[in-house]
């Protein structure tokens, strides 16, 4: 098909042929299936930039991103434009003139007086180098995102078919630049999220010893200048075991935070973990899965790893087992991991927890900080923990937490 334009007052027949359609459906496939793989979405726009040239039959161009103030336009890529044009085209306001009124509009925008342009940058090149200029925006939801900037040769008008196809294109490229901002936005709140996950370990594990340790120190100091050596010998005693302990706490916390979540989930991260547990151990484990799949979030399935994880941390560390037994299963809306060794039991670790809500001068009852943490990381996921002693000799810990759909209910 040909449709009319015009060239400095002449009509001349700008055509639109079926190559062209297919050359069109040919770049939104691609521009599609780049949305769901594509890492650095800036280099995508600098790629399509040589396409949208030839789709303009213009000579040079430029594509811009929206910074994170949302006032300015970055360059991010340029194909024929002067050195110097490109050096003052770094950053432009974003109502800046010609690519303003298109961004305002929401529409492709096809300019012939650069006049503006010129000023702005103080070059010729908008005066003597090019024509007119084509401004695309990249939008989605109603959001600016982006533009590209076309220069060309020659003043016509833009066919309607093209300024359609540049609109689908922008639509589809402002999606990509969107979702590479939300990516940005979930990354940093993954990682506050992490970081205030290891603030409250430390809290909650480390910084408790550390404060115990302080204020034994202080009695040892008033024990030394009274000359009660009987008395000073026992806080020194109690300080080198909290020293000890918060020695083991700092390793058990590098060791949580190296093992990280399993990409796959929480079933093959439980997996991993139980095949190499007898041989950093020395205690074998049997590891029982009975359910299909779990309906969980992201967050539930790390607050249930690191529970199992501390659960059987404290299994190596207190209970003198030689067996240990790690039971997945489902029960209704519910999920249920247990933990059972066939160690101690009510000497154990959990036992002295269990039996005490405080912290008082026995050092061995800064263990139950351990417990605190899981109970604490089971309440953030609507779930529950259970200790008790086995009959048979050994200590279970059950974990109780709810499936996705009922955790967002509740």
């Amino acid at each position: 098909m040909t449709m009319d334009a015009t060239v400095g007052g002449r009509g001349v027949d700008v055509d639109v042929d079926e190559n062209y359609r297919l050359q069109a459906l040919a770049i939104i496939s691609e521009v599609s299936a780049s949305l769901a793989d594509e890492d650095d979405v800036e280099e995508m726009l600098g790629r399509f930039l040589g396409t949208m040239i030839k789709l303009a039959h213009a000579e040079a161009g430029a594509v811009r991103v929206l910074t994170s103030d949302r006032k300015h336009l970055r360059l991010v890529g340029a194909r024929g434009l002067p050195p110097e044009v490109v050096e003052a085209e770094r950053l432009v306001p974003i109502d800046c003139g010609l690519c303003g009124s298109a961004l305002r509009n929401d529409r492709t925008h096809y300019e012939i007086d650069l006049q503006l342009c010129a000023i702005r940058t103080g070059h010729d090149y908008f005066v003597h180098g090019c024509a007119a200029m084509v401004v695309v925006p990249l939008q989605h939801g109603g959001q600016l995102q982006g533009t590209y900037n076309l220069f060309l040769p020659e003043c016509f008008e833009l066919p309607e078919e093209v300024a359609m196809l540049f609109r689908s294109i922008g639509e589809h490229l402002g999606m990509a630049l969107e979702n590479a901002r939300l990516k940005r936005e979930n990354l940093r709140i993954t990682l506050m999220n992490e970081r205030q996950m290891m603030a409250a370990e430390v809290h909650d594990s480390l910084a408790q010893s550390l404060a115990y340790m302080k204020m034994r120190l202080t009695l040892l100091q008033d024990a030394l200048a009274d000359g009660e050596n009987e008395r000073a010998g026992k806080y020194t005693g109690d300080v080198r075991q909290a020293l000890d302990e918060a020695y083991t706490q700092l390793r058990a916390l590098l060791a949580q935070f190296r093992n990280r979540m399993d990409p796959m989930g929480l079933l093959h991260a439980l997996q991993g973990f139980a095949e190499g547990f007898e041989g950093r151990t020395g205690i074998a484990l049997d590891y029982q899965n009975r359910v299909a799949d779990l309906r969980l979030s992201v967050d539930q399935e790390a607050q249930v790893f690191y529970i199992v994880q501390e659960a059987l941390a404290n299994v190596v560390r207190h209970s003198g087992a030689t067996r240990a037994r790690l039971l997945i299963e489902g029960d209704g809306d519910y999920y249920v991991a247990t933990i059972e060794d066939n160690g101690k039991g009510g000497q154990g670790f959990f036992a002295i927890a269990n039996r005490t809500g405080g912290f008082d001068e026995h050092p061995q009852l800064r263990d139950h900080f351990g417990l605190s943490i899981m109970r604490e990381r089971a309440r953030k996921i609507g779930g529950r923990i259970e200790v008790a002693n086995l009959q048979e000799g050994g200590f279970r810990v059950r974990l109780m937490f709810p499936a996705m759909a009922i955790r967002a209910a509740s």
